[in-house]
């Protein structure tokens, strides 16, 4: 076997284009998702498409703007390249497994799917090092693995509302900063979300916000101060609540809460409540007024197109 870190397979094979590789797990719910960056959307279908075919421990998988998202079971499953494998090749993941703070992706190629695998993702940044066994060779028709190690990370959402008021700021601006310019973590999602336009006590459109990041566990504690010394300097509020969740899987009550905000109108007890019941951090950032928002926000984050609307948008 033979061990390389990034920079040395970018010395061996030349520069390649894979821009990002993060794994993020939640070992409680058995489930893990990468998302990896491309520099161009093509290459990304092309990998959709294969890795869809042969199955393994991926379950779905799309993409997003310049990223490919994995939804992955922990664990191993044998791979099924089919008939297509002798004349167009083929990728596939067979095994996720978590050890310790790392993760270890087993990744198996035919042909030409040999250089994604072999030498664009393994030099990457994102990975610590890539596992090759004494025989591998790429390109041609050779068929062939590697272990690609990367950092255990997971996903912290963080919510936010009410940092403006009717004068001055709009919320969904702050979490985009946030987003764009934390230096903790890797920056994934941003979401505006629509709550309901019938609330009295509301600035203009009613909308409350949220970002996801993939992060170490030990950085954790580091975001969630970083996010509110940003949220505390960019507020013009003195409502403003920051919440935290942490995990792949958003629980159902949760979800069904902030779905519901758009129609009904609820109380900040009943938001604490909620919170309490499904793992949300609340924070007060300069008060508490926010909180129902900011909750809700977590709450319809993997919503979709369904957590920029209101229900009549989708009868």
């Amino acid at each position: 076997m033979e061990v390389l870190r990034p920079d040395q397979v970018r010395e061996r094979y030349g520069p390649m284009f894979c821009r990002g590789f993060y794994t993020m797990v939640d070992e409680k719910a058995g489930r893990a998702v990468i998302v990896e960056k491309c520099v161009s959307k093509g290459p990304g279908e092309w990998d959709i498409v294969n890795r869809r075919r042969t199955g393994g421990v991926i379950d779905t998988i799309r993409q997003e703007a310049d990223c490919i998202i994995m939804d992955v079971g922990i664990g191993e499953k044998e791979l099924s390249f089919g008939p297509v494998s002798a004349d167009v090749g083929g990728q596939g993941l067979s095994a996720l497994k978590v050890e310790g703070d790392e993760v270890r992706t087993t990744w198996y190629g035919i042909a030409g799917a040999t250089v994604g695998i072999g030498a664009c993702i393994p030099q990457c940044p994102d990975v610590i090092r890539t596992e090759y066994p004494d025989d591998f060779r790429m390109g041609g028709a050779h068929r062939t693995h590697v272990d690609i190690i990367t950092p255990k990370m997971v996903r912290v959402i963080i919510g936010i509302d009410d940092t403006d008021t009717k004068e001055a700021g709009a919320s969904w601006v702050v979490s985009l900063k946030l987003g764009t310019t934390c230096p903790i973590g890797k920056f994934l999602d941003h979401k505006i979300i629509q709550l309901n336009p019938k609330v009295p006590n509301k600035t203009t459109n009613c909308c409350s916000t949220a970002v996801s990041f993939a992060v170490r566990e030990e950085e954790i504690p580091a975001l969630i101060e970083y996010a509110v010394d940003f949220v505390r300097k960019e507020s013009y509020s003195e409502d403003a609540v920051l919440t935290v969740f942490q995990g792949l899987e958003i629980p159902q009550k949760l979800r069904d809460y902030g779905w519901s905000c758009k129609s009904v109108l609820y109380t900040t007890d009943d938001a604490v409540k909620v919170a309490e019941e499904t793992g949300v951090e609340i924070i007060s950032v300069t008060g508490m007024k926010g909180v129902i928002g900011a909750v809700a926000a977590i709450g319809c984050f993997d919503l979709g197109e369904r957590s920029a609307g209101i229900p009549e948008d989708f009868e």
